[in-house]
């Protein structure tokens, strides 16, 4: 790969401006369907920039409304845009190539489903002779390709023509980019952070509080003043597992509304901590304007939220929101990062190698007729239980 130098580094560590990205990618909106990018920052009381992407043509089985965070309104419409692309280009086209064939019919390398930890009650005896179609990956450490399931690329996916499907889809490690491998990174990081969440979901033994007062970022602590003026109280832990990568979370408790529904949780993964600490706490923020905006059409955590009640949910979820005796310091958690994609990628890969995950596989979903990156990144066996309870690995035994 060609080296990619990283020239903008507020907020977000990017190889050219969010100005520039919405300024080269707006007039391609239409094409992936996007009518609308709006700004519902006025929504909630904070003032943390958050804006929507709607698109109606979304498949069935996809959301229609994307959200978009960051610490200026340009950082959030161009986080919008780009989530909306990225939803455009993993919905399976006509003409993508793929094929049907049971594990013994291939003529390759490739992916053995296990290793994508199939749902709990899923019968591994059946693997043999199941129809599955299949998509090309490539591996990012070896430079080899593997089929995977396209179950695991496509968004909705939907199996047709006697396929069976092997789980319920998500969009883990769907990422876009202004560059090809300024997406793969922002996979990875993703694939990343659903994993030390999911692990911390599983045993709640990867987690260190932070200390608010040993912050000494200045875009940080704007940031934390604007929730503490509001009432807002947050915390923010460690969720780092074995992989060092810094995944940072964010909780926040409005003790003026005491909502059920807007207990929100963020979670940010870089190699600078900074940068993960600011996309917990704006995620935040546009996890409140999503439920406050009641359009998506995935905020069913909130009704039963509501329903279950303020001071309940508070305790179900106690591990999020009761402050520890023991805090760490911000300036423990070390910066990795540097002023280069390519050598930000190299580190993740040694970091992952470090922890026997020896492939990085990524599948791209370039649409010609869009010309945004987007790529989908798959790291076999690491966690995603966050997103799907059914599907608990093994890697959380370690801990």
């Amino acid at each position: 790969m060609e080296n990619q130098e990283i020239t903008f580094f507020k907020g977000t560590h990017r190889v050219i401006p969010p100005s520039k990205t919405i300024e080269n990618n707006e007039s391609k909106t239409k094409i992936a369907g996007i009518t609308r990018i709006t700004e519902i920052t006025h929504l909630d009381r904070i003032g943390i920039p958050v804006f929507s992407a709607i698109r109606p043509t979304a498949q069935d089985g996809g959301i229609s409304i994307y959200g978009g965070k960051g610490i200026t309104p340009d950082h959030a419409k161009a986080s919008a845009m780009m989530e909306g692309f990225e939803r455009y280009s993993a919905e399976k086209q006509e003409s993508d190539e793929t094929f049907i064939a049971t594990l013994n019919e291939i003529d390759g390398n490739y992916i053995d489903p296990i290793s994508l930890n199939l749902p709990k009650d899923f019968s591994k005896d059946l693997l043999d002779t199941m129809n599955l179609e299949w998509s090309m990956s490539r591996d990012l450490i070896s430079g080899e390709d593997y089929y995977i399931p396209s179950n695991a690329i496509y968004h909705p996916y939907v199996p047709e023509n006697n396929v069976q499907g092997l789980f319920k889809g998500n969009t883990n490690g769907l990422a876009s980019g202004n560059i090809l491998e300024e997406a793969i990174l922002h996979g990875i990081f993703e694939v990343i952070e659903r994993d030390a969440w999911s692990i911390f979901e599983l045993t709640h033994k990867n987690s260190k509080q932070i200390d608010l007062e040993s912050i000494d970022s200045d875009s940080i602590n704007q940031i934390l003043n604007k929730y503490k003026e509001n009432g807002i109280n947050i915390k923010l832990m460690d969720l780092t597992a074995d992989v060092g990568v810094p995944t940072i979370a964010s909780s926040a408790d409005d003790t003026v509304l005491k909502d059920a529904g807007l207990l929100s949780l963020g979670i940010g993964t870089h190699l600078n901590p900074e940068i993960a600490v600011l996309r917990a706490l704006t995620e935040v923020a546009q996890s409140r304007a999503t439920q406050i905006q009641g359009a998506r059409e995935d905020t069913v955590r909130a009704d039963f939220a509501r329903k279950a009640g303020y001071e309940r949910m508070k305790r179900i979820n106690s591990q999020y929101f009761e402050d520890e005796e023991n805090k760490i310091s911000f300036s423990d958690i070390e910066d990795k990062s540097t002023n280069s994609i390519n050598q930000d990628i190299e580190i993740v890969k040694d970091e992952l190698a470090k922890n026997g995950l020896d492939k990085i596989l990524y599948a791209d979903l370039t649409r010609p007729e869009l010309g945004v990156s987007v790529v989908r990144v798959v790291i076999p066996t690491m966690e995603l239980y966050s997103l799907d309870n059914t599907r608990a690995g093994d890697r959380c035994l370690k801990f």
